[in-house]
């Protein structure tokens, strides 16, 4: 499995030294994490959804990370504007279809920006499963259910997306390959914005790595190994947080080779 993550000490180095811009349309519980979480993996976020100024802030974007958290009309305009800034200008996008199953609205926005087009989706179970029109699989923004790897694959397969399903076990799929991950901690679950979090260090591998599939399990794979090494110094929920940054801004290859625990399934 390190053969398929081979160019991640390059390309961690290469996020430090290009700084590559994240620009982000998220939520307002997450916001101040999720540009903590960037700033520390090495990359440059912008957390901006007025409208006027999204298609110069997009066009020069290296990445677009939508997350609809905290949702609104405004910012469904705001997500569907810059949607269209990035394809124009091959900006690669990852959604984070946050609460998606819980709400119509919610799940319609993440079905509507999904039909336009992004390279990576990443969400819970109980959101992935809500893609394919399971109801009853997410209460508020937490899953209520289990996914396995064949229904990950045929998510992935529905919408055209590179899939991240996280979980006890994440899930990483292009639609025909399947991996599963083993890494992370309990921890994570027991702060807000842990997942907002992730979906920005991934965001910032996809504004370096052309291949999202590899971007994708370079950041699961950074974040959750950081969150195990936190989860050791840590001495409750509010140190966890603080230290969580602290092993992403330290992060390199070595410790996460020597942690990795990744398999492909399918």
């Amino acid at each position: 499995m390190e053969d398929l993550i081979s160019e991640l000490e390059k390309d961690i180095e290469k996020i430090r030294e290009l700084k590559p811009m994240v620009h982000h349309i998220t939520n307002y519980v997450a916001m101040n994490d999720s540009a903590n979480a960037t700033i520390a993996i090495g990359a440059s976020p912008i957390m901006s959804f007025a409208h006027g100024e999204i298609e110069d802030l997009v066009s020069i974007a290296s990445s677009l990370l939508i997350n609809i958290g905290t949702l609104d009309e405004y910012i469904i305009q705001a997500a569907m504007l810059a949607l269209n800034v990035a394809k124009k200008n091959s900006v690669p996008i990852l959604l984070d279809p946050v609460g998606s199953g819980a709400t119509k609205l919610r799940t319609n926005a993440a079905l509507a920006i999904i039909n336009e087009g992004v390279d990576v989706v990443k969400g819970n179970h109980g959101e992935i499963l809500s893609l394919l029109g399971k109801e009853g699989v997410v209460k508020g923004v937490d899953s209520k259910a289990k996914i396995d790897g064949e229904v990950v694959r045929d998510v992935a397969k529905k919408i055209n997306s590179i899939v991240v399903a996280t979980g006890k076990e994440d899930f990483i799929t292009d639609g025909e390959r399947v991996y599963v991950m083993y890494n992370g901690t309990d921890m994570l679950g027991k702060i807000t914005a842990s997942g907002c979090m992730l979906g920005s260090v991934i965001a910032s591998f996809m504004a370096i790595q052309g291949n999202y599939l590899v971007a994708a399990i370079e950041g699961l794979a950074c974040y959750n190994i950081a969150g195990e090494l936190a989860a050791e110094k840590s001495e409750g929920s509010g140190t966890f947080k603080q230290k969580l940054i602290d092993e992403l801004f330290n992060i390199d290859a070595k410790k996460v080779f020597d942690r990795l625990k990744l398999k492909r399934l399918l």
